[in-house]
Formats: C-alpha cells, sequence, structure tokens
C-alpha cells in the first residue's frame, strides 16, 4: 500500500512467486530493462526514472524476496531462477527486444541473461556487476555475520536497520549521497514476510561463476560501468568484464563506489543514454 503506485505490476509465475515491476517513462520509447541488487529493490533506479523516462520505456523489476515481489515459503533464490524472473517480466510486458541493465548482483543477471536469450536484446549495461570471484578482503558486517552457524538466526529476528545504513553508506564514496528515506525504504521491504528468509539462504558465492570463454560468445553491445573506489567488487571486475566481451565499453567513475545510479545518477544515466544511441544506430550482428 505505501510503496506501489499507478506504474506497478504484478505477474504470478509457476513457481509461487508474485513478482512485482514498475512499467514507467515513454509507453511507445525503446525499452530498458532494469534489474537493482542484493537486498536492494527497482527504487534503486529512480535517478535513472526521472533523467531518461522522457525517452525510454522504464521497466524496473523487483528480484524475488525484494522490494514489492513475494516469494513462496522454502524458496531459494539462484541464478537460474533470476534469469527467468527477467524473461517473465519481458514476457508479461509483451517486449520483443530491448536493453537489459543491472546493478551488482543484478548485473549477474543480466549477463547470464545475455547468454541465455541474445535474441531479446539491443544492449547490455553491467553496472558495478556481479560475476567474478573476488580478491581476499573483509566483507562487509552483514556478510561476515552471514558465515556463522547462528548468524542467519540472529539476522531474522533483529531490527536491522543500522546493519544496512552501515552497509550501504559504506558502499558508496560519498556516505551524504544515501539519505536516511533511502535507507527507511530499503530497511522496510526488507521486512515483508518471507524476504529475510530468502535473503539470508541465497548462495552468494554460487553466483560468481564467470567464465572469460563463456563470456567471448557475448555479440550484444555492452556497456561497463563502475566505481573506481567500490569497496564491495572492485574497479579490477569490471575491467575484466570489459576486456573478454567483444567490443565493450568501459567507463570508471573516480571517487564514485558501488552504486552509481544513486551516487551519480544524471551523469551515469548520460553515458547510458548516449551508449544506447550509438547501438540503436549500429547494425545488429
Amino acid at each position: 500500500a505505501k510503496y506501489a503506485g499507478p506504474a506497478s505490476r504484478f505477474v504470478d509465475l509457476p513457481d509461487g512467486v508474485r513478482l512485482h515491476y514498475r512499467d514507467q517513462g515513454k509507453a511507445d520509447g525503446p525499452v530498458l530493462v532494469l534489474v537493482h541488487g542484493y537486498g536492494d529493490s527497482a527504487f534503486t533506479w529512480d535517478g535513472w526514472v526521472a533523467r531518461l523516462g522522457d525517452r525510454y520505456r522504464i521497466i524496473s523489476l523487483d528480484l524475488p524476496g525484494h522490494g514489492l515481489t513475494r516469494a513462496p515459503k522454502g524458496y531459494r533464490m539462484s541464478a537460474d531462477n533470476q534469469v527467468a524472473a527477467v524473461q517473465a517480466v519481458a514476457d508479461a510486458a509483451q517486449l520483443s527486444r530491448f536493453a537489459l541493465a543491472g546493478n551488482s548482483m543484478g548485473g549477474g543477471v543480466a549477463w547470464r541473461y545475455a547468454l541465455a536469450h541474445p535474441e531479446r536484446l539491443d544492449a547490455l549495461i553491467l553496472d558495478a556487476a556481479a560475476g567474478w570471484p573476488a580478491p581476499a578482503k573483509t566483507p562487509p558486517l552483514a556478510f561476515r555475520i552471514l558465515q556463522h552457524p547462528l548468524g542467519k538466526a540472529f539476522l531474522k529476528s533483529i531490527d536491522n536497520k543500522p546493519l544496512i545504513r552501515a552497509g550501504v553508506r559504506g558502499e558508496v564514496g560519498d556516505p551524504t549521497v544515501i539519505s536516511d528515506a533511502f535507507i527507511d525504504r530499503w530497511a522496510a521491504l526488507q521486512l515483508a514476510p518471507g524476504h529475510r528468509d530468502t535473503l539470508i539462504e541465497i548462495d552468494m558465492a554460487g553466483t560468481a561463476n564467470a567464465k572469460a570463454e563463456t563470456l567471448r560468445a557475448l555479440t550484444v553491445p555492452t556497456l561497463v560501468l563502475h566505481g573506481e573506489v567500490d569497496p564491495l567488487i572492485p574497479v579490477a571486475s569490471g575491467r575484466k568484464f570489459a576486456e573478454v566481451i567483444p567490443g565493450a565499453q568501459l567507463i570508471v567513475y573516480p571517487k564514485i563506489g558501488h552504486l552509481p545510479q544513486v551516487e551519480i545518477p544524471e551523469r551515469s544515466a548520460d553515458d547510458v543514454a548516449a551508449f544506447l544511441e550509438k547501438a540503436r544506430a549500429k547494425p545488429q550482428a
């Protein structure tokens, strides 16, 4: 009741998921589909929607266990069912071809979708995308808690807003860009029934399985965006995507962290628009 709006749509999937997405922007414009990262929601893209909505039809979805998407008890999020969620939205919204962008875990969903359904995509945008095994470093406190046997039960029962505040503000170059309202919404949406179970049980390590020989098969025009000071997924990961995906364009943002779409929404959206204009003008292979 609080967070859905006129742009909200819901679709029921065969596995019991009731999936939420927003259909915004120019109804007859070229389509851009947006996939958020772990623990986040479709609202992370509000800056891009505001900047690009006069030119593009923009569809932002909530993955199972996130935002306003509900998953049944016992649901386990996997790389395969995340890709299936994107496909379900594309089908429900009657999209023939579209550009696909994803941030963090959603970036991992995006490149996996591109490998599984290249015929549906005009372009691919990887925004601080997950996929490569990360070098050894100290993960955020919430992830460290999850590594202990009692940690999952602990996180299910506490007010985790302080962890969210510290985690999200610690992921960006300038913590002041993350407002209290942003944190309040992030925490509130995680209180939806079943969300914490889904988030806690996901196998994050199992999604770090990008392979150079596989990604070299991509022919869709690809833009890689990455913050230079991203503490969660290092900029070396973005450089590696750009290196192995044929013809990929790389933009590295100085002093920006893990959420370019939130930290510099207008600049990053303008970069996406410029890239998409070139991709649309170029004949497809």
